[in-house]
């Protein structure tokens, strides 16, 4: 009996190894040109998505810049109509009085 169960678990192990190996060399697989151009592809549209997104917030940053240029004109247009309706004392306006 045990010289039976040492050849049986002899001939699954053989068995075994040739089941599992390869037949290929894993050190030479590639992805091929169809891996390539997948990952040709992945890079490319990932580059135009960053050009993108920089034209867009370059331009957000554009017009946040105008918009407060215009809020900065517009307050000095109002504090000079403010200070044209303000009628001028001598004493506001620094002379001395004699």
């Amino acid at each position: 009996m045990f010289h039976s169960d040492a050849l049986l678990s002899a001939t699954v192990t053989g068995l075994m190894r040739f089941a599992v190996q390869p037949q290929f060399d894993p050190d030479t697989v590639t992805p091929g040109f169809v891996g390539f151009i997948a990952t040709f592809g992945v890079a490319a549209v990932v580059i135009l998505l960053v050009i993108d997104m920089v034209r867009r917030i370059r331009r957000v940053n554009y017009r946040a810049q105008v918009r407060e240029q215009l809020e900065r004109e517009a307050m000095e247009a109002d504090a000079e109509r403010v200070s044209d309706d303000v009628p001028v004392s001598d004493e506001t306006a620094g002379g001395e009085r004699f």
